[in-house]
């Protein structure tokens, strides 16, 4: 087929003629969509160990363990390790040597007849890349954006048998195999928040990167991933949540980055009413702050997820580069306060009207669109370093035309200056620290944490270069 991209029909066919896949479908919620295509084409019988359903609550429990959910992950991964087990204890000795066995699963929940529900799903193949290879295993979540649930089955089954073709024959080439999973479809029928590759066949796997590549392609607006480097479904981790986001570039992680969270924790906690553990705690990168030229640095891209890993932060990824795209995106998960923490700079570059040329009211209507929800602004000072003025939210420079629509908010509370600041810290700035980097100029490493010396320091990030060690005579 040399290179050609197959469409639906000849990806599942194509796996029914391979005499080494064999294996289990179990779908749960919105049908047999995924496996329907396999009986479709024609030939199963040679892919299809078992087919099933498990609708009722009480029977899925019975078979899977009991949950509080059933469209989640953990249920999900109950079910591939199931019937995967299931498919080796029966069959792995009889035809063991010659089959690469597999379990393909999801559990859904498509559009409801009131149309009220959230229409998305768990989806996941764990397999064999050869015959007694060890386990290998993808894992998505989708949201569904069809309007009529016929088409979100149909759009399902689809991004199923993509996922499946995708394991099967391009684990060697794991971008391709993200890229490869809107076949068929466009991002305004599926979008792909979440993407694990895990096993022996993805061992040199990183997930951060699967993760950047799904908001590089369109699939995602957005990847969240913890300070470990462990992908997160932004619905799980934000569910009702009090929200604290700090955007950046983080190149590297700085003094003021850190005590800027922290001063602004302190503060929304008392604003929202909740303790400070329970709030969520995101550090966002906008992909317009990744790209050089349109283009990203992966090895770039990597140092500033590990500087922000050693510091314990939550990592977001996201294409909301205008802020009230970002508030909206953060109200799809919940009702709770959110609030973003910004330096006196970007305060001052979020009243500059060019940005809003493509909105029909301008400025006006970006922040009405941004503080609709109650969201609140958390400003950090900063010393100019020309002046050595210490600017502030009563000081800033704002253009004359927008000073009233500025105090307004200011008034209104919808802008908080930060008071519990570290003010030794006022003068450092990201591209300062990172041209010493550069420079080899040793006073870089006070104006950043002290893990994130050590990380900079071990791996060698941001330009940073180890003195020669010369044995003595």
């Amino acid at each position: 087929m040399n290179g050609e991209k197959l469409d639906t029909h000849r990806k599942a066919l194509k796996i029914n003629l391979d005499n080494r896949r064999y294996g289990t479908f179990a779908e749960i919620g919105a049908g047999q969509e995924v496996v329907r295509w396999f009986f479709r084409v024609g030939g199963a019988s040679g892919t299809i160990a078992k087919s099933m359903s498990a609708y009722d609550m009480a029977v899925s429990d019975a078979i899977y363990g009991p949950c509080d959910r059933y469209v989640c992950r953990p249920r999900l991964e109950s079910m591939l390790d199931y019937e995967h087990e299931l498919n080796l204890a029966r069959l792995n000795e009889s035809r063991g040597d010659m089959t690469a066995f597999f379990t393909f699963a999801d559990t859904v929940a498509a559009r409801n007849f009131k149309g009220t529900n959230d229409c998305h799903g768990w989806m996941g193949v764990k397999f064999q890349a050869h015959p007694r290879d060890q386990d290998s295993q993808v894992i998505i979540h989708v949201r569904m954006l069809d309007a009529e649930a016929t088409l979100q089955q149909e759009a399902l089954g689809i991004v199923g048998v993509n996922l499946l073709y995708g394991a099967f024959y391009l684990n060697h080439e794991p971008e391709q195999l993200v890229e490869s999973l809107l076949d068929s479809l466009t991002v305004n029928r599926i979008e792909i928040d979440m993407i694990e590759f895990s096993g022996i066949a993805f061992r040199h796997v990183d997930n951060r990167l699967m993760s950047l590549k799904l908001v590089q392609l369109g699939l995602s607006r957005a990847a969240m991933f913890s300070s470990k480097g462990e992908v997160l479904q932004p619905s799980e981790v934000l569910h009702k949540k009090a929200i604290l986001v700090e955007r950046g570039r983080f190149r590297p992680v700085t003094h003021v980055n850190v005590d800027m969270m922290r001063a602004a924790r302190e503060e929304f906690s008392k604003d929202a009413g909740v303790p400070q553990e329970q709030v969520v705690e995101l550090m966002e990168i906008t992909m317009q702050n990744l790209s050089n030229g349109g283009q990203i640095d992966h090895r770039d891209f990597l140092a500033r997820a590990d500087v922000l890993g050693a510091t314990g932060a939550t990592v977001l990824v996201s294409d909301y580069f205008e802020y009230y795209r970002l508030a909206a995106y953060l109200s799809r998960y919940t009702k709770q306060k959110i609030a973003i923490t910004m330096g006196g700079a970007a305060l001052r570059q979020l009243f500059d009207e060019k940005y809003y040329g493509s909105l029909d009211g301008g400025i006006l209507e970006s922040f009405g669109r941004l503080f609709k929800n109650d969201l609140k602004l958390f400003i950090y000072p900063y010393r100019d370093a020309a002046s050595g003025e210490l600017r502030n939210v009563q000081n800033i420079d704002i253009a004359p035309e927008l000073r009233k629509l500025y105090g307004y908010l200011v008034d209104k509370g919808c802008i908080e200056q930060l008071e519990n600041v570290d003010d030794r810290y006022l003068h450092i700035f990201s591209d300062a620290v990172l041209t010493k980097i550069q420079q080899h100029d040793a006073s870089w490493r006070e104006m950043v944490p002290a893990e994130v010396v050590d990380m900079i320091e071990k791996r060698c990030l941001f330009g940073y270069r180890r003195e020669p060690k010369f044995a003595e005579k």
